[in-house]
């Protein structure tokens, strides 16, 4: 076998890790709700019940229809920026959904959770866009 060979199965080993790693946050996340909400006295907060979603439909379901869709594309320069930057996003929305829902539950609020929320999304919007910069370019090298 080619050493391209073994970088392919590598590249796509990375790709299923982190899908599985973001399916872990997300179980995480469940995790961490229930038990808070055992300590929490009868409070729950929407924002805690359902921060999940970031780590399971922002990653995994991101990364799962990278992989399927373009397969190749974690080999092509800077794939590695897009995903910091998108993680970063991913990162801080869920820890702005966790910190908004401890803030619910404690019955007060703060204006750091408006700041987690539109840093989040600029970070994965930006990571987005260079995604499809990368894929597109992509593609157009295949081509050739």
């Amino acid at each position: 076998m080619s050493t391209l060979g073994i970088d392919i199965k590598y590249k796509n080993w990375q790709l299923r890790k982190t899908v599985l790693v973001f399916i872990v946050l997300s179980l995480t996340a469940i995790a961490v709700d229930n038990i808070y909400a055992i300590f929490g006295h009868g409070v729950s907060s929407a924002a805690m019940t359902w921060m999940f979603l970031y780590p399971l439909i922002g990653g995994a379901l991101i990364y799962f229809l990278i992989e399927r869709l373009i397969p190749g594309i974690s080999r092509s320069p800077g794939y590695r920026l897009f995903y910091n930057i998108y993680n970063s996003g991913i990162a801080t929305l869920t820890a702005g959904s966790f910190l908004k829902g401890i803030l619910d539950i404690a019955g007060t609020s703060s204006t750091y959770t408006i700041v987690f929320s539109a840093i989040g999304w600029l970070f994965a919007a930006a990571g987005l866009i260079l995604l499809a910069s990368l894929t597109l370019k992509y593609i157009a090298s295949r081509e050739k």
